[in-house]
């Protein structure tokens, strides 16, 4: 099972007219609870979180899971990049370790990698 993390914070900067832009994150989230309710219930799971404090690359995802490479996307396109980073938390979920090889990295998370944390439980020299 895949964590997809969603940060629901943060903004684009405001608008031209002084009004502040949506959230993408909020937007994303939804698209992705859809996506995951009818296409992979059993493999993963979104969850909302506050802020993941990457405030200056709206909108970011982190993706976890048991024993796995934690990756942390930015700079998403809520509806462009959507199933995207629903084929990659699912080649996340596949592999045994959490880290995703390139050639099965959609475009937005080869160009939206933040960082790519260990896991509590890493021993030794994963690649």
């Amino acid at each position: 099972m895949v964590t997809i993390f969603v940060c629901v914070s943060c903004r684009h900067p405001t608008d031209s007219n002084g009004g502040e832009a949506a959230r993408p994150g909020v937007e994303l989230a939804d698209i992705l609870q859809r996506r995951v309710a009818s296409e992979a219930p059993q493999r993963a799971v979104v969850k909302r979180v506050d802020c993941l404090a990457v405030c200056e690359r709206p909108c970011t995802v982190a993706l976890a899971g048991p024993d796995k490479w934690t990756y942390l996307i930015g700079d998403i396109d809520p509806p462009a990049h959507a199933g995207e980073i629903l084929s990659a938390a699912l080649s996340f979920e596949a592999s045994g370790n959490g880290i995703v090889p390139l050639r099965e990295r959609p475009v937005s998370f080869r160009k939206g990698v933040i960082a790519r944390v260990p896991p509590l439980t890493f021993e030794g020299n994963d690649q």
